[in-house]
């Protein structure tokens, strides 16, 4: 069985999001076009799917993390959020982004609650997740055979 951890995001992610673009549950909200991922931005995104690639970006950390929130996820994706002349200084991503996505997954049965702790990756979602790594993987080993051993 393969697991996102085989395949190298860059490659999966895309994928991902491009599967991901296709259920009706997700979908970017209003707003999304001029908000900015965090206090560390300067701009708002300029790619026009960049909703569904952070959607993607999500899923795969929700289910390699094992059960994760939102404050830890806006950690994940914040930055150095520059000051002038003073130090740089770390700052969270937007939690209202990653939660407005958690949300979606959770409707569309990707993730589920789990507990009060935030939430974990549905069978479902691990599912959609793993073939779409083994998919990846079968493309990679016509390349390389060397990694037919992750198979």
């Amino acid at each position: 069985m393969s697991h996102p951890n085989d395949v190298p995001p860059g490659l999966l992610l895309p994928r991902l999001a491009s599967e991901l673009k296709n259920r009706p549950e997700i979908r970017p909200p209003d707003w999304a076009l001029f908000a900015k991922t965090g206090v560390h931005r300067e701009r708002a995104p300029t790619d026009p799917d960049w909703w569904f690639l952070r959607s993607a970006s999500v899923l795969r950390k929700v289910y390699v993390r094992g059960h994760i929130g939102t404050t830890r996820l806006s950690a994940e994706y914040g930055g150095r959020r520059d000051r002038g002349s003073a130090p740089y200084h770390a700052r969270t991503g937007s939690r209202s982004i990653t939660r407005e996505i958690l949300q979606q997954l959770e409707a569309s049965g990707l993730v589920q609650p789990y507990k009060n702790e935030g939430r974990r990756i549905s069978s479902e979602g691990q599912k959609l997740l793993d073939t779409t790594a083994r998919q990846i993987l079968v493309e990679l080993t016509k390349a390389r055979p060397e990694l037919a051993k992750y198979l």
